[in-house]
């Protein structure tokens, strides 16, 4: 990162930046032109090779992109499923090959068949209506099944704006200090992944002194198998938004960016009329409901960048700078976005804030398994009866999760990926060992992650498999570190090797490239694949011997 451009970019504020404008720029053709790179860099102060580095590293601004109009979902669950050749093949007799591009994971995971058209997406048998699509703008809508066992807390039902705000209004007469301390009896802990505590973030930007802080959520879900995010974006907008003001009354920040995927178009729409709705009703703006606190959402429309999911390269997106992971210290909670005190949590964490402060942290904490308190949201992907969402209290086993609430598999499965593609590949031989929560998933040598679940199906070759899971790594890196950058292309083109021509992978050559990742990557992007490609050398020794020494 720059300390320099962050200032600068800062100046210009929330509401005219760079990276929207970059959107701006290629949203007719696809890709930003250098007439448009340089203009912004001279409106910006920003040197030419900062803009154009940023304007070429995402997928809906990059060069690559200019004519596309429609894209095919590439992600994990979507290639499990083999739904996506035929779709193509039909996408194929209404536009030409070149306007046909790609996208990583649109979630749709819970029937595949995925695509991206005019600002929308399609899956299921959207594809058969095609035609009708592309003539008449026709929309067709997904639907998917969402249930909880246990504790309602995300999926309760919501009533309306005005009884669901009067928590705010309740919050404001305490002082922050006491709202900080019922998020820390609750044992609250991030949902995105590396779930860490929540409270101890927020207290450490609330004690750094500046005038201007940040509440970010990063909306940027893109681990395919992952739709938990969507779903509270798009039908429990509201928990997210209060969750977003009661932490920037904790931390005493003035504004929310809510960084939103470009994969999830109906999320935005929905989010920013649910923060229209907020403005209406006067929740919004200058001494809220007559207290001294001010607050303030902004929409941050994302361009396409697995990356941006980590909370440092979000930031530096969000200033217009080419979002490479920042080394830390210092921490967002210190100097964050525009070099301000910022906290950046996940979807799912930001949406339970309202039911730890209005029934209080020990309530929260009653729910769930030592320090996994609370509860959390899976994604069934389509290999399951009855594919979804479904809140549990952490610590529910994971077989009541696989035959009970998804109906156990349509088809014969060998493994699971659980926790997007940086989490542990589950051979269905340990579904009985395992729970739903933090500490059984890490003791079990995985990774819980984001809760997704995407099947690997008896008739696809694991080396197919990781090989796209290098591919992947090797597309979304940010660059900046030589372990993630090098070391993913590499693999790539080890496993491509192997399978496509006479050659054997060698097993310690392999170990080195992963040990290498693992300790070196600054990120869980390059220092999180080696986890799933350890649990396939470990678990499908058989299957792979052929391919690897």
């Amino acid at each position: 990162m720059s300390f320099n451009i962050s200032e600068l970019s800062g100046r210009k504020g929330l509401e005219r930046n760079l990276f929207e404008e970059l959107g701006k720029a290629a949203k007719e053709t696809g890709a930003v032109s250098v007439a448009d790179s340089d203009r912004l860099a001279e409106e910006f102060l920003l040197g030419k090779a900062n803009v154009y580095g940023s304007a070429t590293f995402y997928d809906f601004t990059r060069e690559e992109n200019r004519g596309k109009k429609v894209y095919v979902c590439t992600g994990s669950a979507c290639l499990c499923a083999g739904t996506q050749g035929e779709l193509k093949t039909k996408l194929e007799g209404q536009f030409e090959a070149g306007e046909i591009g790609s996208m990583y994971c649109l979630g749709r995971c819970h029937e595949n068949k995925a695509f991206f058209y005019n600002g929308k997406n399609y899956s299921g048998n959207a594809i058969n209506q095609i035609k009708e699509i592309v003539d008449d703008q026709k929309t067709v809508t997904d639907h998917y099944h969402v249930a909880h066992h246990g504790t309602a807390i995300l999926t309760e039902s919501f009533t309306d704006v005005d009884s669901y705000y009067a928590l705010l209004k309740e919050c404001l007469k305490k002082n922050p200090e006491e709202l900080l301390s019922e998020l820390s009896v609750s044992g609250l802990r991030g949902r995105g992944g590396a779930g860490f505590p929540s409270a101890f973030k927020m207290d450490s930007c609330r004690k750094t002194a500046s005038k201007i802080k940040f509440v970010v959520c990063n909306a940027d879900e893109g681990d395919p198998g992952a739709y938990s995010d969507r779903y509270l974006l798009e039908q429990r907008p509201h928990s997210v938004l209060l969750g977003m003001m009661l932490a920037g009354y904790i931390i005493g920040a003035q504004w929310g960016v809510v960084y939103i995927r470009g994969e999830y178009p109906e999320s935005i729409a929905i989010v920013e009329a649910a923060i229209q709705e907020l403005h209406s009703k006067n929740l919004l703006g200058d001494h809220i409901l007559g207290s001294d606190f001010s607050f303030q959402f902004k929409v941050i429309h994302a361009q396409g960048a697995y990356i941006c999911g980590e909370e440092t390269a979000l930031l530096s997106s969000i200033e217009g700078q080419r979002p490479e992971v920042r080394v830390r210290p210092p921490y967002p909670a210190q100097v964050g976005l525009f070099n301000k005190p910022t906290i950046v949590n996940n979807v799912e964490t930001l949406a339970c804030i309202p039911w730890i402060l209005k029934h209080g942290g020990a309530a929260f904490a009653s729910v769930g398994r030592g320090k996994s308190t609370g509860t959390k949201l899976v994604s069934l992907d389509s290999f399951f009866n009855r594919p979804g969402i479904y809140e549990v209290d952490m610590g529910t086993p994971l077989r009541y999760v696989i035959d009970e609430l998804g109906q156990g598999f349509k088809s014969d499965i060998k493994a699971m990926h659980i926790g997007g593609p940086l989490g542990g590949l589950v051979p269905v031989s340990k579904i009985d060992s395992l729970s739903v929560d933090f500490e059984s998933f890490q003791q079990g040598g995985f990774l819980l992650g984001h809760a997704s679940v995407v099947c690997i199906p008896q008739s696809f070759p694991l080396m197919h498999y990781l090989e796209h899971l290098f591919e992947f790594t090797a597309h979304e890196s940010c660059g900046k570190c030589f372990p993630c950058r090098l070391g993913s292309t590499r693999g790539a083109e080890m496993f491509h090797k192997a399978i496509h021509e006479d050659y054997k992978i060698d097993k310690k050559l392999l170990n080195d490239l992963l040990e290498t990742m693992e300790i070196g990557s600054l990120c869980a992007l390059g220092g999180g694949l080696p986890l799933p490609v350890k649990n396939a050398l470990m678990y499908f020794e058989e299957e792979l011997r052929e391919w690897i020494a």
